[in-house]
């Protein structure tokens, strides 16, 4: 230690006069003290006040420079020094020196930059406010042979491309053909790795999805696969995973997902088509939600179940009804679940069985499958009366429901079940339906729906239960009782929040319910008409049109 506080002594003194050689001598003192013991040598190093002097040492032109910034990059390994590094003024001058030509000196700056940097968002996202994102990548273009640059070059983006305000620059640079030049160059499985940590962030900014398919990655990811598929080895699966979920992340973008599509004849979407059959999990997984991003929108959707995809995810389904692979199941129904959402196709994928498969799938355990097996049976019936009818009077369908109501702690699925037991009613328009709904106990959640926050939600609940009451209000009576319904009603007139909508359609269920005697007590009691009348002055026509009706019905009936 002596020896390092004589150097730091000479080195204070050197860097004044710049003599070289005795500063040559003194870095490398410093070097090898940091070698030996990084922390304590750091400590002395920050005692000493030598960090100020640095920046004056981060000469372009100075053989001396790498070692300086080699110094920088091994004393900012410690936490505790990358505040003080900030403080002396070293950033600007390393990323001056960026722009430099020697090699070493990119590598240590690189080093130092990044250690400084490290793990510190509000540092990052000023080096990204510095310009160095198009320097990085442009040394990648002309350094790519140089493997410790590269290897830089990449630890950098992987931290940069966490930041949100990186995306921007990215995507103004030509970073995607850079990547996937170098990817195709690699044969080593670290090597893929690590530009794959680097795409994953940058894949998801939309603009930089579409760049990376017409630099041509999708046609390395479908190599990895193929190479990888039957492949036993750690490495072997971890690559199939990671270049099989990147394939579906490219397809989460619109424009790069439709180029990709390619009216269905696009190669790329019939080799992951050629995935939902396979006997690989993680293929069938990626197959399925790439399926499902493909069907977001209705000429897709229409062209999929058109040419038979609908029958390989029927396949797939059964092949997991046994074997229970929880990801599969869902990503196979959220694909059964878009692709039911034109409707020219509800009525192919109906005939086709989907239905029957999906209701395979009503005893499981698993939330994520329940959300997605309720979406796709309530896409399967609007508008189709006949499924309505079928699928609302299983009773063991409307009994998972009227218990998935109740599933507090997972919102998604007691909404989705509260949505699914409305719109048996609402499409089947049928009194068995209704029967079976009221026998499994499913009224008084339909009147709790009726008071959700979202206002699709409440409208829903408000047709069905109008439904209800016409088409048999006199089993229904004692539930309406017992779930406070004429109240709910009170309230969701009076409430001046309350959409036109949901006060027209709640004026039309009280009218409804005046047949039933308890129930018309309780209108009375809590003075309905005052509100309707108040109602009749309404600026949507529609609601004060049915206000007056509502008023000559209470009145003539008091």
């Amino acid at each position: 230690m002596d020896n390092l506080s004589e150097a730091l002594e000479k080195l204070k003194l050197a860097s004044t006069d710049s003599a070289t050689d005795s500063v040559e001598s003194c870095l490398d003192c410093l070097l090898k003290a940091l070698a030996n013991n990084n922390t304590e040598a750091s400590v002395k190093i920050q005692e000493m006040g030598v960090l100020p002097l640095l920046p004056t040492l981060l000469n372009p032109q100075s053989s001396c420079t790498p070692k300086v910034a080699n110094i920088i990059a091994e004393v900012a390994k410690n936490e505790f020094m990358r505040s003080p590094c900030v403080e002396a003024g070293l950033i600007p001058p390393l990323v001056q020196l960026l722009n430099s030509t020697d090699q070493e000196v990119l590598l240590q700056t690189g080093r130092a930059l990044g250690n400084i940097c490290y793990d510190s968002h509000s540092l990052q996202a000023q080096l990204i406010s510095m310009g160095v994102i198009p320097t990085l990548v442009k040394l990648l273009g002309i350094h790519s042979h140089n493997t410790a640059l590269t290897e830089m070059c990449l630890i950098a983006f992987g931290n940069l491309a966490e930041l949100e305000s990186s995306k921007e620059q990215f995507a103004s640079t030509n970073i995607a053909e850079e990547l996937v030049r170098l990817f195709q160059k690699q044969t080593e499985h670290e090597k893929k790795e690590m530009i794959f940590e680097v795409l994953a962030p940058l894949a998801e900014n939309d603009v930089i999805k579409l760049q990376l398919v017409e630099a041509g990655l999708v046609e390395c990811l479908l190599e990895v696969v193929a190479q990888t598929v039957d492949g036993e080895r750690e490495e072997d699966i971890a690559q199939l995973k990671t270049a099989s979920d990147l394939m579906v992340l490219l397809l989460l973008g619109d424009e790069s997902m439709q180029k990709l599509f390619e009216g269905g004849k696009g190669s790329v979407f019939q080799r992951v088509l050629s995935w939902i059959p396979s006997h690989n999990h993680q293929l069938q997984l990626a197959g399925a939600l790439a399926i499902a991003n493909f069907a977001r929108n209705d000429g897709n959707c229409i062209h999929m179940v058109d040419t038979g995809i609908v029958q390989k995810l029927l396949e797939l389904l059964d092949r997991h009804v046994e074997e229970g692979n929880v990801t599969v199941q869902h990503a196979a129904l959220s694909a059964l679940r878009n692709l039911a959402i034109p409707v020219v196709n509800k009525s192919k994928m109906l005939s086709a069985g989907v239905a029957d498969v999906v209701l395979k799938f009503l005893q499981s355990e698993m939330p994520p499958v329940q959300f997605k097996l309720l979406g796709t049976l309530r896409m399967l019936i609007d508008t189709q009366a006949e499924a309505a009818d079928q699928l609302g009077t299983n009773g063991k369908l409307v009994e998972r429901l009227v218990e998935w109501c109740e599933a507090k702690d997972h919102a998604g699925v007691m909404g989705e079940s509260n949505r699914l037991l409305s719109a048996l009613i609402r499409h089947s328009k049928s009194k068995e339906v209704v029967r079976t709904v009221i026998q499994g106990g499913g009224v008084k959640h339909l009147v709790t729906m009726a008071t959700s926050e979202h206002m699709i939600m409440q409208n829903e609940a408000l047709v069905a239960l109008g439904l209800i009451a016409a088409l048999d209000l006199v089993a229904a009576e004692k539930d309406f009782v017992g779930a406070n319904l004429v109240s709910v009603l009170h309230k969701l007139l009076s409430d001046e929040r309350s959409a036109p909508e949901i006060k027209y359609n709640s004026m039309i269920l009280i009218c409804a319910v005046m047949g039933s005697e308890p129930l018309h007590k309780e209108v009375q009691s809590l003075a309905f008409i005052d509100v309707v009348s108040k109602l009749r002055a309404h600026e949507n026509k529609t609601v004060s049109h049915q206000a007056s009706l509502t008023e000559q019905r209470l009145t003539a009936q008091s």
